[in-house]
C-alpha cells in the first residue's frame, strides 16, 4: 500500500457523485452561456442583445465559479484519496490541470468580458466583440 490516505468505499462514492454532478452542472452552465453569447452575437436586435448579455451576467457572476471550484475540489479529493493519485497517470494529471485553467479563465476572463458586454449594451451601443 502507499502513503496516500485512501477514501473508504462510501466516502469515495459520495465524492464521485458530487464530482460527476458538479462537472455536469459546469458543462450545462457553459453551454447555456455559449448559447446566450451566440444569440447576442448573431441577432440584429438591440433588445435581444441586452437581454442576452444581462442573462449572461446573472449566470456568470454567481454560478460558474463555485461549481468550477467544487469540481476541482472533488476531483482533487478523488485523485488523492484513491489509487489513481494526482500525477501517477497522465490522464488524471490532465483532468486536474484543464479544469484549473478553465476555472482561472472563468474568473479572470469570462466575468470581466461579460461585465464589459453588459456595460456596452446598457449604453445603447452594441457590446464589444471579444473575437476582434
Amino acid at each position: 500500500m502507499g502513503t496516500n490516505p485512501k477514501l473508504g468505499r462510501p466516502a469515495r462514492r459520495a465524492v464521485l457523485v458530487v464530482h460527476v454532478n458538479a462537472s455536469a452542472g459546469w458543462l450545462g452552465l457553459t453551454l447555456g452561456l455559449l448559447g446566450l453569447g451566440i444569440t447576442a452575437a448573431a441577432t440584429g436586435s438591440a433588445v435581444t442583445v441586452e437581454a442576452s448579455v444581462r442573462a449572461m451576467k446573472l449566470f456568470a457572476d454567481w454560478l460558474p465559479p463555485p461549481v468550477a471550484f467544487l469540481t476541482l475540489l472533488s476531483g482533487l479529493l478523488l485523485s488523492l484519496g484513491t489509487v489513481w493519485g494526482l500525477a501517477r497517470y497522465r490522464w488524471v494529471y490532465t483532468k486536474f490541470w484543464l479544469p484549473l485553467a478553465t476555472t482561472t479563465a472563468t474568473v479572470f476572463a469570462l466575468r470581466p468580458g461579460v461585465n464589459s458586454a453588459v456595460a456596452g449594451a446598457g449604453d445603447g451601443g452594441s457590446p464589444p466583440n471579444p473575437f476582434a
